[in-house]
């Protein structure tokens, strides 16, 4: 099996998912996730974990204060065109939930399906001093989230300190533009990802505020065997939105910005990529403080083909 380069998106969706990035769910940025090296195809299932405080009261937990929860499962898969062109593709599925004294409100459903298109602009492999293999990749590509999510107006809750995350889909056709490099000294690298995220109107007149996001990442991999590694990695992901819009108006309880910690770990089995990965907060100011993000978790298992 090829070598598994490690690129994480910042899950700003991330995301992705997003995708369950700083906005929840349906109103979260694409995440990318974790990625093979673009020489196979791939199909895989990941399960992300991402927890919310909302309805915070300058800084202050209340009795209004909601603990909500995002969970998704997502069916991915990248597939060749050519050496040079690569399409990806998410279909996720959330259970979502928000908790405020004693009581519970789910809610469950298919949610905004994403694809995106890559090209490889550089592809250099090189031997430097001492007869160590330099290896450099860029890869560029934009998408479109289609908005197969349900958008329900009605858990729009009213009032300034009221952020509109608890949807399953943005209700709009939104638009990604990405870049990522890896580059990698024998089997030490460093990975980094931007993506800018372009949101457009629903058919309510809500308009998700357009998203940014920014990681790097290092890695090492352990060759444990042939066709077999573990590749530990450590890094830093930061994630920025800019204010929603409510029909004409500024929707005060939205935006910001999130940086996180992320350390994870992958294992390569032949034709097997199983990884995790884990982000914690270390600083934040979402929604005007409105919105508090908590740690997210992420689990994937694929094969290639």
């Amino acid at each position: 099996m090829k070598k598994i380069i490690i690129i994480v998106s910042l899950l700003i969706t991330v995301a992705q998912a997003y995708a369950c990035d700083i906005c929840g769910c349906g109103a979260g940025s694409n995440y990318l996730g974790i990625l093979p090296e673009f020489s196979r195809n791939i199909i895989g299932l990941r399960y992300r974990y991402n927890g919310l405080q909302t309805h915070i009261s300058g800084g202050t937990v209340t009795y209004l204060t909601t603990d909500e929860v995002y969970r998704s499962a997502e069916i991915w898969g990248g597939f060749n065109i050519s050496h040079k062109f690569r399409l990806m593709a998410v279909l996720p599925y959330h259970f979502i939930e928000k908790k405020n004294q004693g009581q519970s409100i789910p809610k469950n459903g298919l949610g905004d399906i994403s694809v995106t298109g890559f090209y490889q602009l550089l592809n250099k492999r090189q031997t430097i001093s001492g007869n160590r293999i330099l290896v450099q990749s860029l890869w560029v590509g934009g998408g479109l989230k289609l908005p197969t999510g349900k958008y329900n107006p009605q858990d729009k809750s009213p009032g300034a300190d009221n952020a509109n995350l608890f949807q399953l889909g943005t209700g709009s056709v939104d638009f990604t533009a990405n870049a990522m490099y890896d580059l990698r000294l024998q089997d030490a690298g460093i990975s980094t990802t931007l993506q800018y995220k372009t949101n457009t109107m629903n058919s309510n007149d809500y308009r998700y505020g357009n998203k940014w996001n920014a990681s790097a990442q290092l890695y090492y991999k352990f060759r444990l065997g042939h066709g077999i590694s573990l590749a530990p990695n450590i890094g830093m992901q930061y994630e920025n939105a800019m204010k929603d819009k409510d029909g004409k108006y500024e929707a005060e309880a939205s935006g910001g910005y999130l940086l996180t910690a992320a350390t994870g770990v992958e294992l390569v089995l032949n034709r097997l990529a199983i990884g995790s990965n884990w982000n914690t907060p270390l600083n934040q100011n979402l929604a005007n403080g409105f919105v508090k993000a908590k740690n997210r978790l992420m689990v994937h298992f694929a094969v290639t083909f």
